[in-house]
């Protein structure tokens, strides 16, 4: 088989793209393939797909293409050129890369993979011997690609968190689909317009669609929500991992005003306590439990604390709202007669926000898929050491959390 034939086939050309020579740099370890079209024909337009006599061609162009042998391929062409009427003069489309691309179709593929598997991308451009800014616009073409062929659906059930971009309140809203376990909207900030733009981003069969939501109480979301979907107040759930990261702060709040307190009368008791009073029960490590048994049994306010903490744990348990609120009004006449300040606060609290509480005894639904991607996407932050570039970040998000078709086709 003659050397043209072969990179033919490799290309995938066909009429009337072929392949005019190759040359083969034994000492560079290159390959060089020279690619051209027949004569007299007449191209599209690759805008209005209108058929055209070509007007000249381009500056010959250059694609790396996948290493044939070890050897580096590239190649190169001349692309035609056509004048459109309502477009003005512009390049037909080649079958072999996309458009404002140095690269074949195969070898961003090939580099999609190597991002993927590496998540890193300098790891990647050592890998595939290439520049960070030609891997980083590999990963914008593949999200935007993936965003453009991303089909309006309903999303059932929604997860909604915020993500800090840095020190500073400086945040992101994460919009997930939970089914999916991916990142479906991306917007700065955690105002009520971060979330209103993705719900006017949706048809009204998909603002219909959502069956439940679960959050957090940030009240700016929960406004958002209730003017964009309908029957939103049924729909909403307060996520238990926030109510109880709430009531664990006020333990904590306990543990530190009365180890004051006992310091000052030489009582170390509560000293280096402080990661005791914030396991769950079961979860305490086996080395600490004969120690805190003694503590949870003193007459010690954080340990009153601790146990109204451990008993409100019990209310998502309950499968019936109505027997749910029967143990809610007991376990909040306790907090609220308990004489520690912190815990009365978080008790009114949840409380002012009961019915979408207890909208989980119905829906069963936390924010555990929004709260994976959460810890996920830091992860992509710490190894690339942060993004100053918050367009970039997002870029990252979707690239590797957004469920995307990432591949060129």
């Amino acid at each position: 088989m003659r050397d043209t034939e072969f990179y033919r086939q490799i290309l995938g050309l066909e009429a009337p793209w072929t392949v005019d020579r190759v040359d083969l740099d034994l000492a560079g370890g290159r390959v060089d393939v020279y690619v051209k079209h027949d004569e007299g024909l007449r191209w599209r337009c690759p805008q209005c797909d209108r058929e055209l006599a070509c007007r000249d061609h381009s500056p010959q162009r250059s694609w790396r293409h996948l290493d044939t042998c070890q050897f580096q391929t590239i190649v190169h062409g001349r692309i035609p050129r056509v004048d459109c009427p309502e477009h003005g003069v512009v390049q037909v489309r080649v079958p072999w890369a996309e458009n404002r691309s140095r690269f074949t179709h195969l070898f961003e593929r090939f580099a999609i993979d190597v991002i993927l598997e590496s998540a890193t991308i300098l790891g990647a451009c050592r890998l595939l011997g290439i520049r960070w800014d030609a891997c980083w616009g590999i990963m914008e073409r593949a999200v935007k690609r993936g965003r453009a062929r991303k089909q309006d659906k309903v999303v059932p059930v929604v997860c909604v968190d915020e993500k800090a971009v840095r020190k500073g309140h400086d945040y992101m809203t994460l919009v997930c689909d939970y089914a999916e376990s991916t990142v479906d909207h991306v917007e700065d900030g955690r105002k009520a317009e971060s979330l209103t733009k993705y719900f006017e981003g949706l048809t009204p069969e998909q603002l219909e669609g959502i069956e439940a939501i679960s959050m957090d109480m940030w009240e700016p979301y929960v406004q958002a929500t209730l003017a964009h979907v309908p029957d939103a107040r049924s729909k909403i759930v307060y996520d238990r991992f926030h109510i109880m990261k709430q009531m664990t702060h006020a333990v904590d709040l306990v543990r530190r005003a009365e180890n004051r307190e006992l310091r000052a009368l030489g009582d170390d008791r509560l000293s280096r306590t402080r990661y005791l009073w914030l396991y769950a029960e079961e979860n305490l490590p086996e080395k600490h439990r004969a120690r805190f048994a003694d503590l949870k049994h003193d007459t010690l306010k954080v340990a009153r604390a601790w146990a109204i903490k451990e008993c409100l744990r019990s209310l998502w348990s309950y499968r019936s709202e109505g027997w749910a609120r029967k143990f809610f009004r007991k376990w909040f006449h306790w907090a609220t007669h308990s004489r520690l300040v912190p815990v009365r606060k978080v008790a009114h609290m949840i409380n002012a926000r009961l019915s979408n509480v207890l909208t989980f005894c119905r829906l069963q639904l936390t924010t555990s898929v929004a709260e994976g991607l959460n810890s996920k996407i830091t992860a992509i932050k710490t190894r690339a050491c942060g993004y100053r570039n918050r367009e970039h970040f997002k870029t990252a998000i979707y690239f590797f959390c957004g469920g995307l078709d990432l591949y060129p086709r």
